[in-house]
């Protein structure tokens, strides 16, 4: 009688043991139906890990396209600033699956040129199981939102003056980003009277294949000089969000393009008070930031009385270039199929196969 006794209670405490470990370690697919791509939005990772309590043994499954995408995970420095080299670990293959082995912050990116600062990137607090949740990291500032002083011309001081939400501009309006047929200067006119702000989004739509867009430097501007792009876009349409007050130059690289019109220069002043995103984001207007204090990604507009000018303004011979935006890619349709949205638990498949050897260890 007491050998049963003895053997009933294993029996119990392994049970026990199994479900307690099948509650606790569970696999996430990140982003769940989504995958791992460039987000339609610069918070998706963030926004997907805010309200999920990652333990240790916990498992990150990252679900992407091969060759289109990779799975880095780097430090917090290399995070911020989406340095995807000296990665910590690398992994091209999907699905690419990551064991939480450690308590503490954990930091992913998408290695692959742009994703990063398109808002391909994740991070995560992972707290000991059993004890109380870690809080989930904010997103950090993407790359370039705080820009160091170019060696030749100081960042602009932050001036106070009223507030407004990011603005997404169409360039062209419905004309588009074409070859104009109203005149050289038709994109020039487009953007006077316009003000444009640190953290809104240009928009240029146009044909992928027969158009591109190409932001250069000042001197390259007039001559239509592309030689040299400070970057080059080809898929349309292409959102760029104004990251650094000052001119931004723009142009069509497709030989003749630009000389027949295809150009955009345009003064960017100040920030509105909505905190800009990471990469380009389809909502042009959220919701104002109510902190009194100006965060890395929340900057105070410039004053009526600001000498910066609000309209779109030729180069000049004596400025010096500005550094370029980074554009947010409307989505990737590359998506590969993923498993279900929900955590899924590990040690179920244990606990079918060790109850049936307890139980007859519990008859004899």
């Amino acid at each position: 009688m007491g050998r049963r006794l003895n053997t009933m209670f294993l029996v119990t405490f392994a049970i026990a043991a199994l479900l307690q470990s099948s509650l606790a370690q569970r696999d996430y697919v990140v982003g769940d139906a989504l995958g791992w791509v460039i987000p339609p939005g610069p918070s998706v990772y963030t926004t997907w890990a805010a309200n999920k309590t990652f333990t240790a043994g916990d498992t990150l499954v990252f679900n992407f396209l091969n060759g289109s995408h990779d799975v880095a995970k780097v430090t917090k420095a290399n995070f911020d600033s989406c340095n995807g080299g000296n990665a910590l670990l690398l992994l091209t293959n999907s699905p690419a699956n990551v064991t939480l082995n450690e308590t503490g912050s954990h930091y992913f990116i998408c290695g692959f040129s742009g994703h990063c600062g398109a808002g391909q990137k994740l991070a995560v607090n992972v707290s000991a199981a059993g004890s109380s949740p870690a809080p989930q990291p904010s997103a950090a500032p993407p790359q370039g939102s705080s820009p160091a002083p170019l060696p030749s011309s100081p960042s602009p001081a932050p001036v106070s003056g009223p507030t407004r939400s990011p603005t997404t501009y169409t360039v062209g309006d419905n004309l588009g980003w074409t070859v104009p047929t109203s005149g050289a200067s038709m994109y020039q006119t487009w953007a006077n009277g316009k003000n444009f702000m640190v953290g809104d989004i240009l928009v240029f739509n146009y044909v992928t294949g027969t158009h591109d867009v190409a932001e250069v430097a000042r001197a390259a501007y007039q001559p239509c000089n592309t030689s040299n792009l400070l970057s080059n876009f080809t898929t349309g349409p292409t959102r760029i969000t104004l990251r650094t007050a000052g001119e931004h130059f723009y142009i069509c690289a497709v030989p003749g393009h630009c000389a027949a019109g295809q150009k955009l220069a345009i003064n960017v002043t100040g920030s509105s008070t909505a905190t800009p995103p990471p990469s380009s984001s389809p909502s042009p207007s959220p919701s104002p930031s109510t902190s009194p204090s100006p965060s890395p990604s929340t900057a105070t507009p410039p004053s009526s009385s600001s000498p910066s000018p609000s309209t779109a303004t030729p180069p000049s011979s004596t400025a010096t270039p500005t550094n370029p935006s980074t554009p947010s890619p409307a989505g990737d349709n590359n998506t590969p199929s993923t498993p279900g949205n929900s955590a899924t638990s590990l040690s179920v498949a244990g606990l079918t196969a060790t109850l049936p050897c307890l139980i007859v260890a519990f008859l004899m």
